[in-house]
């Protein structure tokens, strides 16, 4: 780690729908799992390292033109429109993967490059300077997170690697079986705190894989989160009458699979 990058950034919250301040809560939950951490900024703590501002609020907007005036400190904003502040915005509804590329670009994380600023910070900010050491890519921190497991059960290689690079940022150990012989035999040897597990594979399907899973009383905790291309009702009451927790629709969305790891792994 460079001296210039930080464990944890702190983000201001300005404006929002309680929905949407509920939707933020897991984002920052989430990002818990990470290195850096982007967490709430509480008042009357430090300053806050970026600012994430409701742009449809015309008070949250007027706050950040009088707070931040200076455009010293990275804001983002969620809307339709910038409101004239030239700072980078990002369309409704939140996009948990597009607000963590946001942060990320926000610290100057994503690219190695300085924090963005509005133009006008940037034109009082023309003075030469040393150049700044590059800033390396989010990462997690085997010593600030727990050994949670996952178990991806899928015969799809395609799907593994998908589900293995959507993990790996949130310091998840993973497990991967090709079958659902393999997968029980996993079961049967490891406490895993959410499975993901593909219904259509050789051998046994997922509907019988995931009710022998959840008979066995020590994996009863373990959520059990089924991939699937068939999203017909009937399909979704025989994952229920199996014991799944959730349904993912494959090809899998990044978004929903997020939202799932937020409300079933560890945090």
């Amino acid at each position: 780690m460079t001296a210039m990058q930080k464990d944890t950034y702190l983000v201001e919250v300005i404006g929002f729908s309680p929905t949407e301040l509920m939707a933020l809560a897991s984002v920052f939950e989430l990002s818990s799992r990470r290195v850096p951490k982007f967490a709430r900024h509480i008042a009357g703590a430090t300053s806050a390292d970026i600012l994430l501002v409701d742009a449809s609020d015309a008070e949250a907007v007027r706050v950040l033109t009088e707070r931040n005036a200076s455009g010293l400190t990275p804001a983002i904003l969620i809307g339709d429109s910038n409101r004239g502040t030239q700072w980078p915005v990002l369309p409704r509804p939140i996009r948990w993967m597009k607000l963590f590329q946001a942060f990320d670009a926000a610290i100057g994380l994503s690219s190695g490059e300085a924090p963005a600023k509005p133009i006008a910070a940037v034109v009082q900010a023309r003075t030469p300077v040393s150049p700044a050491p590059e800033i390396p890519v989010a990462r997690t921190d085997a010593k600030n997170l727990r050994a949670d497991w996952v178990l991806v059960v899928d015969d799809n290689y395609t799907v593994r690697e998908f589900m293995k690079s959507k993990l790996a940022p949130f310091g998840f150990n993973v497990d991967y079986a090709e079958n659902g012989e393999q997968a029980i035999g996993f079961t049967g040897q490891k406490h895993y705190a959410c499975i993901f597990l593909d219904v259509v594979m050789p051998g046994i399907d997922g509907y019988q894989v995931c009710k022998l899973i959840k008979s066995n009383r020590s994996a009863q905790k373990t959520a059990v989160v089924m991939l699937t291309s068939k999203d017909s009702p009937f399909d979704k009451i025989r994952g229920s009458m199996s014991g799944c927790d959730a349904y993912l629709t494959k090809p899998v969305d990044e978004e929903k699979l997020l939202e799932t790891i937020a409300k079933f792994l560890p945090i």
